[in-house]
């Protein structure tokens, strides 16, 4: 009889052995995943039957109605640490069982730092993975010289910023009060200055276009306002022109010289033929993909438009891009000639060869 006994009480303690061994690791990886591999076997059944005494809590939010608050993993922060904190905030219910679930996931090993939006109403195990993958406070946003307004609206969607492409162009093409230099404008269209932005993530519309527009306000120095008075235009009128000589030229040391060439034209009354101001008035080509029809055709230059300067003499009714301070530059300090025409070289250089009369301009010409 005493011996029957020992077998049973051996072949419980073999069974238990078997449940911890296999049945509990077994169960607990169905629901989360399998062990680190880190862990050795003992420590497998370790975590393995803490997880299961849980009975569900990691897959329970703290609150069910939990509202969206910013949490901050500092960079060496120990994982006790974040632990502890994330308890203190309300955003989990036990310090404890959220370290066992990254020891055993090894997600311990990967949290990142950085600023979150964490709620009580997400689970321990939906808080841990979320601190796998640090979303910035802050985004670069970049506007590249040249780029009319449509184009700025369309890099939204992929900058992390929450303003859509329609309520931006809504917002810059209405007028904007607070700023002298857009007394008069249409839109802002010219006077979004092309840079690279540190944004935080919840910047609205409004707080980005002020940021934009501060920020030509800040490059449009006395020196530059000196150079427009010079040349006998307005801070609007330079812009307009700014924004044609960018999109003529991809060489920045030519800009003087194709702005003087502009210059030159409306002093002797000639239209200005930029063929930009043609791309602009036609608009996006689905065709081509893109707001810059190129090359332009000989129906092209007749399109009708008050921005077509074949058609229209002196400069166009507003900007029609966002230019660099280069173009302002040139605009502002163009180079002393006495050029009327250029032509892109045949190269392919991107540089432009400049004439003074009609008929050497058509020598330029490419076969």
């Amino acid at each position: 009889m005493r011996r029957f006994i020992t077998y049973i009480i051996v072949a419980f303690i073999f069974l238990c052995v078997i449940l911890v061994a296999f049945v509990f690791p077994s169960r607990v990886a169905q629901t989360y995943g399998p062990p680190s591999k880190r862990l050795s076997f003992a420590q497998v059944i370790e975590y393995s039957a803490r997880l299961l005494w849980y009975d569900g809590l990691l897959t329970r939010p703290a609150a069910n109605n939990g509202s969206k608050l910013s949490f901050t993993v500092e960079q060496g922060e120990s994982v006790d640490e974040i632990a502890r904190q994330l308890q203190l905030a309300g955003l989990i219910s036990d310090a404890g069982m959220f370290r066992d679930y990254l020891v055993y996931t090894g997600l311990d090993t990967s949290i990142q730092a950085g600023n979150y939006q964490l709620s009580s109403s997400m689970s321990i195990v939906d808080i841990a993975n979320r601190l796998q993958n640090a979303i910035p406070g802050h985004v670069t946003f970049v506007i590249l010289p040249g780029w009319r307004m449509e184009e700025i609206a369309l890099s939204l969607p992929t900058s992390g910023l929450n303003i859509t492409p329609t309520d931006f162009i809504a917002a810059a093409s209405a007028p904007r009060p607070g700023f002298d230099f857009l007394a008069g404008a249409r839109s802002t269209e010219g006077f979004l200055y092309p840079d690279s932005y540190t944004l935080p993530r919840v910047t609205t519309v409004d707080q980005l276009l002020d940021a934009l527009l501060r920020d030509f306000g800040l490059h449009l120095t006395s020196d530059l306002r000196d150079g427009f008075d010079r040349r006998g235009l307005s801070v609007y009128q330079a812009v307009t022109l700014a924004s044609i000589v960018e999109r003529e030229t991809m060489r920045p040391e030519e800009m003087p010289v194709i702005a003087s060439v502009y210059l030159n034209r409306l002093k002797a009354g000639m239209n200005l033929d930029a063929d930009p101001t043609v791309q602009y008035a036609l608009g996006y080509n689905p065709a081509q993909q893109t707001w810059w029809t190129n090359p332009l055709s000989a129906d092209d230059l007749k399109f009708a438009s008050p921005y077509n300067t074949y058609l229209n003499p002196g400069l166009p009714p507003a900007p029609i891009s966002n230019p660099s301070l280069d173009a302002l530059r040139a605009v502002a300090s163009p180079a002393d000639t006495n050029y009327y025409y250029f032509q892109a070289k045949c190269d392919g250089s991107g540089y432009h060869d400049f004439e003074q009369t009609f008929e050497e301009h058509l020598q330029n010409l490419c076969p």
